[in-house]
């Protein structure tokens, strides 16, 4: 008897009618299979439709998608330094038309931490107010949460076991927390202030409050030791030099701003005009940053990936449900993915 119990055993596991290691639960009680994403791939944000789209590289399609359990507006994804893990702010607020007073939100205020080859949530991080990202320090032991309140905090938590490590004061109503591109500082662009709060990423002590544009949304990072922080109301782009903890430039543009990459091998940057889904680009000659032309993307052009090889980027326009790929080198459109309603935050795993 004992052999036949365990000969059904082995029959039922290898018919697969035995799934549990198969499969993941969400918190509602509901068992989705688990993916195996073992090609190089781009997540994006869907932030109307709570999932996140994965694009297989390979070809530029669609193979994968994950659900956030019923998540209310995603908004933005940062990648693990390890390429293992994935950290999702859940909004409760509609980011696509501006940040203005977006520090109210809908509730269910949360960080969803996922990994990157299966899609399973595995640890979500409520949060008191509305969590604009969330991303990971240099050697991915700590993740950095923005906090939009009137009394802005930013959460630091160890990535071991999600525990909170401080809580650091900031200005009002901060947007996006990002890193300087050797990881050594901590940016905070504070919407409603007009300025931007320099943190050091070891000590977590503010080191200074810069003033920059109406509006800013985020200080994006450029290999050439600067911070790329796009002002919506401004319709700008202040260049701040991370050295000195100065803004050394202002870019007029003339369209609100989506989202700013600084390209280091072509020495380009590139701002996504939110206003006529297109995106711009300049290069910094003789001392001046200079408009070197546009190409079309799609509808609220948002944010900005760029390949490793140097050859493709891609572009998330929230308006037109789609995510652009451009030819680098010659700044062309090659192709549109269909994706999910608004899509806005992106990243490569490659």
């Amino acid at each position: 008897m004992k052999f036949n119990i365990l000969a059904i055993a082995l029959l039922a596991a290898s018919l697969g009618l035995f799934t549990a290691c198969n499969e993941h639960c969400a918190h509602n009680g509901d068992c989705d299979a688990l993916l195996n994403i073992d090609y190089p791939a781009a997540y994006i944000v869907n932030g109307s439709n709570g999932t996140l789209s994965v694009v297989n590289l390979n070809d530029s399609k669609v193979d994968d998608e994950i659900d956030l359990n019923g998540a209310t507006f995603p908004h933005h994804i940062y990648l693990s330094p390890d390429k293992t893990t994935m950290a999702v702010a859940i909004t409760g607020t509609d980011l696509s038309g501006g940040h203005g007073n977006h520090g109210g939100g809908t509730g269910g205020f949360k960080v969803q931490i996922i990994d990157a080859r299966t899609g399973d949530i595995h640890h979500e991080i409520a949060t008191e107010h509305l969590p604009h990202n969330a991303t990971f320090n240099k050697d991915g032991s700590e993740l950095w949460v923005s906090q939009s309140a009137e009394a802005g905090h930013v959460l630091v938590f160890k990535t071991s076991d999600y525990s909170k490590i401080t809580e650091i004061a900031v200005g009002k109503m901060p947007s996006e927390v990002t890193f300087s591109a050797d990881g050594s500082m901590v940016f905070v662009a504070n919407t409603e202030d007009g300025t931007v709060t320099m943190i050091d990423a070891a000590t977590k002590v503010v080191l200074h409050t810069i003033t920059v544009g109406e509006t800013p949304v985020g200080a994006w990072p450029g290999a050439d030791g600067n911070m790329f922080v796009d002002n919506e109301t401004s319709q700008s782009i202040s260049v701040l030099k991370v050295a000195s903890s100065t803004v050394t430039a202002t870019i007029p543009l003339g369209f609100k701003p989506g989202y700013a990459a600084y390209h280091p091998h072509h020495e380009e940057l590139w701002v996504s005009d939110a206003t006529h889904g297109k995106v711009a680009w300049f290069k910094y000659e003789l001392g001046v940053w200079v408009n070197k032309g546009d190409f079309a993307t799609g509808t609220d052009a948002h944010a900005i990936a760029f390949s490793s090889d140097n050859l493709k980027a891609f572009v998330t326009n929230q308006g037109a449900g789609n995510v652009s790929v451009i030819d680098i080198s010659n700044h062309t459109k090659i192709k549109d993915i269909p994706v999910g309603s608004k899509p806005n935050g992106i990243v490569l795993r490659q």
